[in-house]
Order: C-alpha cells, then sequence, then structure tokens
C-alpha cells in the first residue's frame, strides 16, 4: 500500500508541475518570426559584427524587424544579399563600402629598431615590453597579429614586416582595429583616398632617424589643402572628411610621403617631392 501511495503522490506532482509548465508556456510565449531562422540560414554565419550587431542571428532578427537593410552584411555576396532581400520584400539598400586602412608606412626598410625584442612573436607581447623596440613608438612592430586574427584573409604581411589590407576582401568587420596594440588601424570609407600614413606625434625631422616616411609636422599639406580640409592636431595632419577630400594637391609637397593617395590600382601614391625610397633590405639597428 506504501508504494502505491508513493507512485501515486510522485504521479500527481510530476502532473501537477506538468500543468503548470503548460501553462508558463501559454502565460509567457512570446512569438518570433519564423522569417528569422530563414534568413539567418541566409546569412554567412560569420558572427563577425561587421553589420554593428553581436552575430548574425541579432542580425537576422534587425532584418526582419525592418530596422536594416541586407547591404549592411558586408561579408555575404552580392547575390546573397539581394535574395534576403527578395525574400523579405525590403530594398537591397545602399552603402559605401568600408574598409580598414593602417596609419604607419614605417616598414623594416625605412624603419629601424632601437632594440633587440626576444619572446613571444606579438605585437601585443611585444608591445608590453618597452613599446616593442622600435624606434618610432608610434609604428607598427610587424608580428602580424592582425593579419591571424582576420578571418578573411583580407591582410597580408608584406617583405617589410608591414600589413597590407586587401581592399576587395576586407569586411569591415574590426577585428585588426582591436588586436593592434598601436591603434594603427580604423575603418574607413572607401572614398577617403587622401591618407595620413602615420601617426608620429614627435616634430622635427629628428624623428627621421627612426623613420625615412615619417610625418615631420612641417605642415605642407596643411598649406596646400583647400579651406580648412586639413589642419594640424599634436603635430600630425587630421583631415576633415566633412570637405570635399577629392584632391590629392595636399600631398605633392610632403618631403617624407607621409600623407599619400590611396589609389585602386597603385596603391600608396606619394607627392612629386616626396623622397624616393630604394632600399628593399632592413635597415640597421640603431642605438645612438
Amino acid at each position: 500500500m506504501s508504494i502505491l501511495i508513493a507512485i501515486l503522490t510522485l504521479g500527481g506532482i510530476a502532473l501537477a508541475l506538468g500543468l503548470v509548465l503548460v501553462v508558463a508556456n501559454k502565460v509567457f510565449y512570446v512569438y518570433e518570426d519564423p522569417r528569422i531562422d530563414v534568413v539567418e540560414e541566409m546569412l554567412p554565419h560569420a558572427n563577425c559584427g561587421a553589420c554593428g550587431e553581436p552575430g548574425c542571428r541579432p542580425f537576422a532578427e534587425a532584418l526582419v524587424a525592418g530596422r536594416v537593410l541586407p547591404v549592411k552584411c558586408t561579408v555575404s555576396s552580392e547575390e546573397g544579399r539581394q535574395a534576403i532581400a527578395d525574400y523579405l520584400g525590403v530594398s537591397l539598400g545602399t552603402q559605401e563600402k568600408i574598409v580598414a586602412r593602417l596609419a604607419c608606412a614605417g616598414g623594416t626598410n625605412v624603419a629601424r629598431d632601437r632594440a633587440i625584442y626576444q619572446g613571444m612573436q606579438s605585437c601585443r607581447g611585444a608591445a608590453l615590453v618597452s613599446g616593442g623596440g622600435k624606434g618610432c613608438f608610434w609604428g607598427c612592430l610587424g608580428f602580424g597579429d592582425c593579419e591571424q586574427v582576420c578571418d578573411f584573409d583580407a591582410i597580408e604581411m608584406n617583405n617589410h614586416s608591414l600589413p597590407v589590407v586587401n581592399v576587395d576582401g576586407c569586411t569591415a568587420c574590426g577585428d585588426c582595429v582591436e588586436v593592434c596594440p598601436k591603434d594603427l588601424f580604423s575603418l574607413q570609407p572607401i572614398s577617403h583616398r587622401l591618407w595620413v600614413a602615420c601617426k608620429n606625434l614627435q616634430a622635427g625631422d629628428e624623428i627621421l632617424e627612426d623613420c625615412q616616411v615619417a610625418c615631420t609636422a612641417c605642415g605642407l599639406c596643411a598649406v596646400d589643402a583647400p579651406g580648412d580640409l586639413i589642419t594640424m592636431k599634436n603635430n600630425l595632419p587630421y583631415v576633415d572628411y566633412s570637405f570635399d577630400h577629392d584632391t590629392n594637391e595636399p600631398i605633392q609637397r610632403c618631403p617624407t610621403g607621409a600623407i599619400v593617395w590611396l589609389d585602386d590600382d597603385l596603391g600608396p601614391v606619394k607627392g612629386r617631392q616626396s623622397k624616393k625610397i630604394v632600399r628593399k633590405g632592413e635597415r640597421p639597428l640603431g642605438f645612438s
């Protein structure tokens, strides 16, 4: 008899809990649009965050809710974005391509080290040891953390240990921006052709001992730029892209080529008065 009572008691408890769960499910049920699952499957599942959402699922929810348009997914192909637009019956949308830009041109052929670093072959690791040993404190350390963290193979280290961004492959996910200990990367609209490829804050020609392509704060670019397009801030040119910036005139008299014009086919183009760089190998260590 006691066993039967125990079984009935447990059965009653299980039944009561089941009823509670059923009621709770009805009361607290939150409707989710079934289109979210469909759209999520149509996305590339990169979860890179380039769209501004923390992942593909939240982006799918934003798409279905009408808060964003398919063009915001920079990883998907044009056909993939259009398929989502057609499925949801919305416009594809328009957005200028955003790419990662590097504010440094100090490869090993033009920039020298002042110390020999031995340790973890990582920019972040080297930066913890007196800034990394490079003569220019603000320059790229060249260990390629940005290349390693890029899931889209859009960054490649060149022969001079300097990152080169493949504009076509870049999705503007921002991983390189976050990983660089020198804050040399930033995400820029591709129309920003007038570019300061340096972050050195030291004024004067003395910096050329450490990097031949560093900005010396001479200010010639600011003088030659129309209106207030370029101003000098903290010994560096600042380009105000809210003004008309479709001009390469400010680069022409730069003596070091620290400000360049970014050409689709030619890459960074220096001005006519910039000193030509002919060294192919590494600069020797400097301890003076």
